[in-house]
């Protein structure tokens, strides 16, 4: 066990869903974590669940300043960052007729630009070890198209993954990201929508969605040292729907 062991992480998106699932996994490996959400409630009860090796901090991601204080105090309290997960975002279900430019630039400022800031936020402080791995979570619909609004901004997340990785590969940074499919979370199992994700999972290869655990379980391989020579790459855990 013990995977990050002496490793700080920050991780966005943390207070609930696939974010907590992160927050859990690190800390049970040995991470110390910032983690980071506008869900203050959710967040404070998860960080008295985890410990004194994680601390929470409400968080506008799309915020370059909020950013910016995020980092100094990762850095006040466990040092400098080792990990980032940008891991917040929003979905979108609106037709392109239907969709308003407002709508269309939320979606873009909170899971496009938001990435962008992270990365450039923790440079400095990544620069300060040996070691150190961004991980930006996409989507499969940053491989396949999908809705108006977050698959454009989840293709841009892989496309800024390259670049990045291209351009911090010389201060030992690599960027890479994640492309889940349909993970059980509270958004996609409840009301109608979890009847329409029941019907969906039908026409999964594997006849399932995933647990939130098992894509941590690949976030945390891509935080590890045991992806040393993986950047600039994607990595879909959907079930096989990208293969049909």
């Amino acid at each position: 066990m013990e995977r990050l062991k002496n490793k700080v992480a920050i991780i966005t998106g943390g207070a609930r869903g696939m974010g907590a699932s992160h927050v859990r996994l690190f800390v049970k490996e040995g991470a110390k974590v910032v983690f980071t959400d506008l869900n203050e409630e959710e967040g404070r009860i998860l960080e008295q669940e985890v410990g004194s090796n994680a601390k929470f901090i409400k968080h506008d991601v799309t915020d370059a300043e909020g950013w910016s204080k995020v980092v100094n105090q990762t850095e006040e309290i466990f040092g400098p960052v080792n990990i980032l997960v940008n891991n917040a975002g929003i979905a979108a279900n609106k037709s392109i007729l239907e969709m308003t430019e407002g709508e269309y630039r939320k979606i873009v400022d909170i899971n496009q630009v938001s990435v962008f800031l992270g990365i450039k936020s923790v440079i400095s402080s990544m620069k300060k070890v040996d070691k150190a791995s961004i991980i930006n979570i996409s989507s499969m619909n940053g491989i396949i198209g999908g809705a108006i609004g977050y698959t454009d901004t989840k293709f841009a997340v892989r496309g800024m993954t390259k670049a990045a990785a291209l351009q911090l590969s010389p201060f030992g940074i690599r960027v890479n990201s994640v492309h889940p499919g349909v993970i059980e979370t509270p958004m996609v199992t409840e009301g109608a929508v979890g009847e329409a994700t029941k019907q969906f999972a039908k026409q999964i290869p594997m006849r399932r969605i995933a647990k939130p655990e098992e894509v941590s379980n690949l976030v945390l391989y891509l935080a590890s040292d045991e992806s040393s020579y993986s950047t600039g790459s994607e990595f879909i855990i959907d079930g096989g729907i990208t293969a049909m």
